[in-house]
């Protein structure tokens, strides 16, 4: 068996920043098996499996529309170019208030110390988010030790499979200002930390949009690798996340 495989950094301009995942093309199914088996060797965040829905596409033939829509298993993936990057359409989750003596345990596990000025929930997604005190710069949350090894010792009912840490931008602060910064872990589903995620910011922009009452934003993942996303809240309650993308890699899996 060979496999077409790309390697892409996503939510960068440069190489070696951002998101990277990978991406094979599939010219027939293949078992779950073989899927974990293959994203296992590629050792990355996401590995996704592009498969044709009809035998007479073609993965060479260019495609002319503007728009590309993926059938997966949570629904259609709709991801459409733009002048300066990519465009991801994606569902808006709201996050509802939850009691911090709850999730103490939890968060106190995370970050020790650290101050908290808010804490939400998104039963759709799983993910807890936690504001931290504005108290604190983009550095704070850049160098903040996170303790995710002993999360699932804390954490396993099943209720929390991600945990977001956000912190209120700082306009004029940076040489390019931005609106809210953050960072994801989800050791629930075997990621340490994720060094950009889409999902993690359908949360995001639904609380930081109440937050500062608006409707376009600029986020900062604070990775290891950075990530830059800008956000655009729609009226049909959907979210578009745009970012920038550069392919880093081409080969041939063979298996």
């Amino acid at each position: 068996m060979k496999l077409p495989v790309f390697i892409a950094d996503a939510f960068t301009a440069s190489s070696f920043r951002g998101n990277p995942a990978a991406v094979c093309l599939l010219e027939n199914k293949l078992d779950e098996y073989m899927h974990q088996k293959i994203a296992k060797e590629m050792n990355l965040s996401e590995t996704a499996f592009i498969r044709k829905l009809h035998p007479s596409d073609n993965f060479a033939q260019k495609n002319m529309n503007s728009t590309l829509t993926f059938v997966t298993l949570s629904g259609e993936l709709k991801a459409r170019r733009a002048e300066d990057g990519i465009v991801l359409d994606l569902p808006l989750y709201p996050a509802y208030p939850q009691d911090f003596h709850e999730v103490e345990d939890l968060i106190k596990t995370a970050i020790g110390d650290t101050q908290v000025q808010d804490i939400r929930y998104s039963p759709d997604t799983r993910k807890l988010l936690v504001r931290l005190s504005d108290t604190y710069d983009r550095s704070f949350l850049e160098n903040l030790q996170v303790h995710t090894e002993k999360l699932l010792q804390v954490e396993n009912t099943g209720k929390v499979k991600g945990l977001i840490l956000t912190l209120k931008g700082e306009p004029g602060g940076q040489t390019q200002a931005f609106d809210f910064y953050s960072r994801y872990f989800a050791p629930w589903v075997g990621v340490a930390e994720d060094p950009v995620t889409g999902s993690a910011h359908t949360v995001l922009s639904s609380y930081w949009s109440q937050q500062l009452g608006k409707k376009e934003m600029r986020a900062f993942q604070c990775s290891c690798r950075g990530g830059e996303l800008e956000i655009s809240l729609r009226p049909d309650g959907r979210v578009d996340i745009r970012g920038r993308a550069v392919v880093v890699l081409e080969g041939t899996l063979t298996a």
